[in-house]
């Protein structure tokens, strides 16, 4: 009995352990988790990784609740620019520069 339950323990470890590592590709291919376009304004520099730059902010949806996305560009935007950011959980499908006026929620 002891030892089913210790395994029991260790897999359920191993399970959530592997989906902390692996959520932004586990929400890719999740069908209950629904895309929402995230607005974000750009107020911070981005980190380079791999000759990218990671922009990690803080925005908010349609509803205006805040959500943080991450997303990469292969060049640095400017400060102050408004991006609308297609989201489905943790994984960022793709982004777009928008003007001030389309955001639909002052940050």
């Amino acid at each position: 009995m002891k030892k089913i339950l210790i395994s029991t323990t260790v897999v359920l470890i191993l399970l959530a352990s592997l989906y902390l590592i692996f959520r932004e590709e586990m929400d890719r291919f999740n069908p209950l988790v629904e895309k929402e376009y995230v607005y974000v304004q750009l107020d911070e520099t981005p980190k380079e990784e791999d000759r990218r730059f990671r922009y990690t902010l803080t925005g908010m949806n349609e509803s205006g609740e805040s959500k943080t996305v991450s997303f990469t560009t292969s060049a640095i935007l400017e400060e102050g620019t408004y991006v609308r950011v297609l989201a489905k959980g943790r994984y960022t499908e793709n982004y777009e520069i928008v003007e001030a006026d389309d955001v639909p929620i002052d940050e």
